[in-house]
């Protein structure tokens, strides 16, 4: 279509008097309700995530596993008044999350599958910090001082980290990290890989899933100080530990560990500004042998055909942090040519929302 159609067709459907027309009129009354319903959807988005956050802050999931409930013996053991609890309820079933049986309320399958998901009731009680961000989106934009984000992840700001802080986030990311691992290994094979080297890959949860599909793979895991004590009691209760070397170290000022021929980031490149990104990938590039290979995993953009989990959520998330960026396969791909990379591709992802691949190797 012209863009000058295209823009006289969205100067008359933005006007109220067509919009009340064309939802009567029988040739279009269907798309205008269906896009009705969808711009609702996103208007009320706020209060479905906050109504989330209470099921699972009252650990409703949980306590309806056993079997259906009403609103009365719900509310006395969450110290919520029935009438309240009966609306938190109907609002989980109308979501999808529970379901309704007479006056009781039971789990429903999208519910049941929230609490099989590493990491993600995690995550939600997490988001408090993020709401607080996003309460001014504007103020957001225009570039705060400081957020509760990056008072929450301070090791992007390649500052001193505390153990308690490290336990915390380090925790949090291995969590997530099982399902970011699962898709891709799913999508990369490590086959024929001597020795992988995992950079910032926290208490190395993607290096133990790594480790499981490839028995005879030696790894290294390199990250900061603070997260090598559970990173070592990982690899030792996964009988891992003598596959696997801990290197501490920052690789904003320490020198990679050399002698992998394959090198993995996994969630790491966008939680940092584009400068920091292009010294790190001219150290892989220097730390890979002839033929190595790079392996990126993270969220991303859908750049041109924008995505809603990276050009959405992960957008705002990293511009919470007040560091990183979610990149789309593109961009990343460009840094990677940058830094002499070649055989770079893109993989089609499995769930985008977890994460996808983008694969490179050193030129022989």
């Amino acid at each position: 279509m012209p863009a000058w159609r295209g823009g006289w067709l969205n100067r008359l459907v933005a006007r109220p008097g067509f919009q009340s027309w064309a939802s009567k009129f029988p040739l279009t009354r269907s798309r205008a309700r269906a896009d009705g319903a969808a711009l609702f959807d996103v208007v009320q988005g706020f209060v479905q995530s906050q109504v989330l956050m209470a099921l699972v802050e009252l650990d409703l999931f949980r306590r309806l596993r056993a079997g259906p409930q009403n609103a009365e013996t719900l509310g006395r053991a969450c110290d919520v008044p029935a009438d309240r609890m009966q609306v938190l309820l109907q609002a989980g079933a109308a979501l999808g999350l529970l379901k309704r049986k007479r006056d009781k309320f039971a789990l429903a399958r999208k519910g049941a599958a929230l609490m099989g998901v590493p990491g993600l009731e995690a995550m939600i009680r997490h988001h408090k910090a993020f709401y607080d961000d996003l309460r001014d989106p504007v103020a957001l934009l225009r570039g705060p001082d400081e957020t509760k984000l990056s008072q929450f992840w301070p090791y992007v700001f390649g500052g001193a980290v505390d153990a308690g802080d490290a336990a915390i986030y380090s925790d949090l990311m291995a969590q997530s990290q099982r399902l970011v691992a699962e898709d891709t290994l799913r999508t990369v094979s490590l086959k024929g890989v001597q020795h992988l080297l995992d950079i910032g890959g926290g208490t190395g949860a993607f290096l133990e899933a790594a480790g499981q599909a490839n028995r005879s793979m030696q790894m290294t895991l390199f990250d900061l100080p603070p997260v090598v004590p559970d990173a070592q009691a990982r690899f030792d209760a996964a009988g891992m530990a003598d596959r696997v070397t801990i290197a501490p170290g920052s690789f904003r000022e320490d020198a990679l560990p050399e002698g992998a021929d394959a090198i993995s980031l996994i969630r790491v490149l966008y939680d940092h500004a584009d400068d920091t990104v292009r010294d790190l990938l001219a150290k892989v590039h220097d730390a890979l042998p002839p033929g190595g290979r790079l392996i990126v995993s993270e969220p991303m953009g859908g750049g041109a055909r924008p995505d809603r989990a990276g050009d959405v959520y992960f957008a705002f998330y990293t511009m919470a942090m007040q560091t990183g960026r979610a990149r789309s396969a593109a961009e990343i791909s460009a840094l990677l040519a940058e830094a002499g990379f070649a055989d770079i591709r893109s993989r089609a992802p499995a769930r985008s929302y977890v994460t996808r691949v983008v694969t490179a190797q050193r030129r022989e």
